[in-house]
């Protein structure tokens, strides 16, 4: 069985994504090109995506926004 939300989410990570990426002070779009250095091929518009609830975010995903932001990938489980 796949399951593509979690209580009308898909995924529980895209707030603290944009909460860090603020507080980082960098936009999506430099977000997507930190994210290219790390190999992971995302567009601004797929971290919009994410950040507003809208995408899936693969686990390999995660931590390259963990390592990217310096912190640990338990994070982005917190509200």
């Amino acid at each position: 069985m796949k399951i593509t939300k979690y209580n009308e989410f898909r995924n529980i990570s895209g707030n603290k994504l944009r909460e860090l990426r603020k507080a980082s002070k960098i936009s999506q779009q430099d977000l997507a090109e930190k994210l290219q250095l790390e190999g992971i091929d995302l567009t601004a518009k797929e971290i919009s995506k994410i950040e507003n609830n809208k995408r899936l975010v693969q686990d390999f995903e995660l931590f390259a926004f963990a390592k990217i932001f310096k912190v640990s990938a338990d994070i982005f489980n917190q509200k």
